[in-house]
């Protein structure tokens, strides 16, 4: 395999960081993370890979072009994957704000840097060379019992995350269809695995149990997603950037749908399994009340505008680029749930910040913002 260099912007998020961990241990090249450390980055989750000679650590933010002019000219990469953003729809609702900064403006930093960096370089590099821009599928709006999101399928986001999200996914097409830049794009469901900022659903609920607290669940808990492994979905992301069409997009999804209660009753049946309730220090004082993590499900409050069905149809990355996935869901969550038990000080840490699990994002039409 002939090695190059990626930058990866977000490098020290959920997904990134795994991306990261994935080049590095395919021996693809060296790896340059671009990450400014918000609230979710973290430099933790580069364990082991910083000290090698094959991955370097920028701090950055994306909004900085004389930065990213220079990580440009000093790294030379032959790939850009684009992870960088603001990602939380409750912290849209509070805080729309940074998601425009971060995901608009920033996307179109990184692209005109992207584009003179790209433009001066030789013709056998410049053909080589690949911009993969990672999105959701929460620009697509919402689905209703039936149907499935997919290439075709026109933009409806439902809130300021998913609304941010398509105006940068919006302007990498332009940028493909102006400039030429040869981009690719990216459009994912729910993704769930190690390193995950415990704000998204599976570690809050997972961290929440192990010490007795209660399991938010949104309304009647029949929303639906689809739901990826995190590996998978970077494998996909590598498929996009060896083989994927210049100015296409591709939606990465498992046809893995469960209802968000579904998903907490599943994450209480393995911790009953693999950190039963009847060793949990912080349960020992309430189990005559408590004889499953099940007892702690509560509902809550419904998130405004809460979107009720995403899923995906990943016929087009799956017959184009012969990209599966690899992992069950059941397979996915054991390996998850495992992680976050063998991670006790990572945990601790990061779920320090910013309130990581506070509830927020109901208040925000008699706030107001600025």
């Amino acid at each position: 395999m002939t090695t190059t260099n990626y930058l990866i912007t977000g490098g020290a998020g959920f997904i990134g960081s795994n991306l990261v961990h994935l080049i590095a241990k395919e021996g693809r090249g060296k790896v340059i993370v671009l990450d400014s450390l918000t609230y979710a980055g973290n430099r933790e989750n580069l364990a082991g890979l910083e000290s090698s000679a094959d991955c370097v650590f920028v701090e950055g933010d994306v909004n900085d072009r004389e930065l990213l002019d220079s990580c440009f000219e000093k790294y030379q990469p032959g790939f850009v994957f684009h992870l960088a953003a603001e990602s939380h729809v409750d912290r849209s609702i509070d805080g729309p704000r940074d998601f425009i900064q971060t995901n608009i403006v920033g996307t179109f930093e990184l692209l005109e840097a992207t584009r003179k960096y790209w433009a001066d370089l030789d013709d056998d590099k410049k053909a080589e060379f690949r911009f993969i821009h990672i999105s959701t599928d929460e620009v697509y709006g919402a689905l209703g019992k039936t149907g499935f999101f997919d290439e075709e399928r026109a933009y409806q986001p439902n809130s300021p995350y998913a609304a941010s999200k398509a105006g940068s996914d919006h302007l990498v097409r332009s940028y493909f269809h102006t400039y030429g830049l040869p981009v690719v794009t990216t459009n994912c469901s729910n993704n769930y695995g190690p390193y995950q900022f415990p704000e998204k659903l599976i570690p809050l609920v997972t961290l929440n149990a192990l010490e007795g607290k209660a399991l938010p669940v949104y309304g009647d808990g029949q929303n639906v997603r689809d739901w990826i492994y995190v590996t998978d979905h970077c494998q996909a992301l590598l498929a996009a950037a060896d083989k994927g069409r210049l100015g296409e997009t591709y939606c990465v999804g498992t046809r893995c749908e469960r209802t968000t209660l579904q998903i907490v009753e599943t994450i209480c049946d393995l911790l009953d399994e693999l950190a039963p309730v009847a060793d949990n220090h912080a349960l020992q004082q309430r189990q005559g009340d408590v004889k499953s993590y099940r007892d702690l499900i509560t509902f809550v409050a419904d998130r405004p505008g809460h979107d009720w069905r995403y899923a995906i149809d990943p016929s087009k990355i799956s017959e184009e680029l012969g990209w599966q996935p690899a992992t069950t869901f059941e397979e996915g969550l054991h390996a998850t749930i495992s992680w976050y038990l063998s991670h006790g000080d990572w945990c601790s840490r990061i779920a320090e910040r910013n309130d990581a699990r506070k509830r927020i994002g109901l208040n925000s039409a008699q706030k107001g913002g600025r």
